[in-house]
């Protein structure tokens, strides 16, 4: 599946850069004509994953965590809608259905793909909220211990006082880097939230585009939905890498 996903989206980009540089109609029509083969071989594929994406919503519901719970739940029932409307999609596309309004399942398809991507991104934001805590927690634990306390230039400003010309904005920006600076230890340190965090990100410009909020084009689509693919690829390569 994730090799079908990714060759339909790298002929996508290829189709766009044969336009871009003035490919003949044929070899462009050829591309085009690829890509929806692979796309119905997909959502042929993907028959049964409405069923799939149920059970892991049951499984999700148990979870102790409340944000966690939610997120999951709320993202796999999308996910079963989004793949009940790509049945339906097949359906009018192989012609078992001719009169499906192909234009409406679409639009109803890629807004369940959206919800479920939110969710997703949303749990991503909520576990690093929660590593990052925990680092910071184990940071100040450690200088304890140590004997170090925190300098008071970091959290009171220094010698500034807080009504002093030129002394708040030092002291946001020295956070606002040891923030960032954190984010990326501890995206560092947990490699499965990073790929995911990356795949759900790639995959948002996808419905984004379809369904007209953000216009991205055929290219960035392409790019973004080649990049989710290689991604998913690795993670069934390397079961390590997939987020728990």
């Amino acid at each position: 599946m994730g090799r079908l996903r990714a060759a339909q989206y790298a002929c996508s980009l290829l189709g766009y850069a044969l336009q871009k540089h003035g490919a003949s109609p044929e070899l462009q029509k050829q591309i085009r004509q690829l890509e929806g083969h692979l796309s119905l071989g997909r959502k042929l594929l993907r028959l049964g994953n409405s069923a799939d994406a149920l059970e892991s919503a049951k499984r999700a519901v148990h979870l102790s965590d409340v944000v966690l719970r939610f997120c999951i739940t709320v993202s796999h029932l999308n996910r079963a809608l989004y793949f009940a409307c790509d049945n339906v999609l097949w359906a009018g596309k192989s012609g078992l259905a001719p009169r499906v309004d192909q234009e409406k399942w679409a639009q109803r398809s890629f807004r369940y793909y959206l919800f479920s991507l939110i969710m997703n991104l949303s749990r991503d934001a909520y576990e690093i909220r929660l590593l990052m805590e925990q680092e910071t927690s184990s940071y100040s634990r450690r200088l304890k211990v140590s004997g170090i306390g925190v300098p008071g230039g970091v959290e009171t400003g220094g010698s500034r006082g807080p009504g002093t010309p030129g002394g708040c904005l030092p002291q946001l920006a020295l956070k606002f880097r040891l923030h960032i600076l954190l984010l990326a230890r501890v995206l560092r340190g947990h490699p499965p939230l990073l790929l995911d965090l990356v795949r759900n990100t790639c995959d948002l410009f996808i419905p984004l585009d379809k369904l007209g909020l953000w216009r991205c084009g055929p290219g960035i689509v392409g790019l973004c939905g080649l990049i989710s693919s290689i991604l998913s690829i690795l993670t069934l390569i390397c079961p390590w890498l997939r987020l728990k």
